[in-house]
């Protein structure tokens, strides 16, 4: 999927080759490299995701070791002060117990009972050092994942620079476009929108209760804030950074990635749809909070804000309700 992703982008800047493009061919290229971009980004925040994940799983077997790390040092010292007590006189030779004790059965008894703690410490150390072996495995599993999601990660942020500098370029192109333009049949700039349907004022906020609602207000309240992608806010937000936090209100903890969420909520058809739930889009490239109305609150891309739009802004990819 990954790499999926990355060769569609690569492709699109090759458009903006073309001699003397109109401004809607322009605007076409814009809200396509906008599309490809908003999916490289919730790549990103899926892959940040992981390895976060990946990381608490590297922190949780290291501090299993600790204690065992503990008990090997423990055992070794106990085995030590054995070795020397038994073995070099300090205080328990054969002579000096048998002295003490005035029997044989003391001496037995005690270089017993010596033997016995011996074997227990050797066997504590036969432990960690299977343990220690598969500690050493499961870390360089580890180690291996989190290089791996980490190069990934600096794969997905290089794409979507050279993405953002593609699209810089496609809006110079469309600026300088319409200013060539006759005076007679100039019109406004198009606005760049994420796949069509455009933003729409917003409705009143509907009155529902529960976490649904909590989810709605919050959507509301951060209307006009500026995409940030992999930002869960508060100063800015992405598609699944909005949704996200709007559930945080909510009560529910998401993760900040569409395809996650959409994994994570319970799927319904359009005809159920009530305010509160996530509508998807562009192949689980994309997220909207569903407020009724048939309109959505979602955060686009680079350059736009929090807003209201149509629920049918893009064909929606399916429709999840959170649990």
């Amino acid at each position: 999927m990954l790499l999926g992703v990355i060769a569609f982008a690569v492709a699109i800047p090759a458009t903006a080759a073309n001699a003397d493009p109109s401004p809607q061919d322009l605007q076409r290229q814009i809200d396509q490299s906008n599309i490809a971009l908003e999916k490289i980004v919730e790549n990103y925040n899926g892959i940040t995701e992981t390895l976060k994940s990946t990381q608490t799983q590297a922190d949780d077997l290291a501090a299993k070791m600790a204690p065992l790390q503990s008990n090997l040092d423990t055992a070794y010292a106990n085995v030590g002060q054995i070795a020397v007590r038994a073995y070099k006189g300090g205080g328990v030779s054969p002579m000096a117990v048998l002295l003490s004790e005035g029997s044989t059965q003391g001496l037995l008894d005690q270089l017993s009972s010596l033997n016995h703690i011996a074997r227990a410490q050797q066997q504590d150390i036969s432990n960690y050092a299977r343990s220690k072996q598969e500690y050493d495995q499961q870390r360089k599993q580890l180690d291996d994942l989190l290089n791996k999601q980490r190069n990934d990660q600096k794969t997905l942020a290089d794409q979507k620079s050279r993405i953002e500098g593609d699209i810089a370029k496609l809006s110079d192109m469309q600026r300088r476009a319409n200013a060539a333009r006759p005076r007679s049949n100039s019109t406004t700039t198009p606005t760049t929108k994420s796949g069509g349907g455009g933003s729409a004022p917003p409705p009143p906020a509907p009155n529902v209760g529960g976490g649904a609602g909590a989810a709605v207000r919050f959507a509301y309240s951060v209307l006009g804030k500026p995409y940030i992608y992999a930002s869960a806010g508060p100063n800015g937000y992405d598609c699944s950074g909005l949704t996200q936090a709007a559930w945080r209100a909510g009560g529910k903890s998401l993760p900040h990635n569409a395809a996650m969420q959409w994994n994570q909520t319970a799927h319904i058809s359009a005809g159920a749809l009530a305010p509160g739930d996530l509508v998807f889009y562009y192949g689980l490239g994309h997220v909207a909070l569903y407020i009724g109305n048939g309109q959505v609150i979602h955060s686009p891309h680079t350059g736009t804000v929090v807003q209201v739009a149509s629920v049918n802004m893009a064909k929606p990819y399916g429709y999840g309700r959170v649990r």
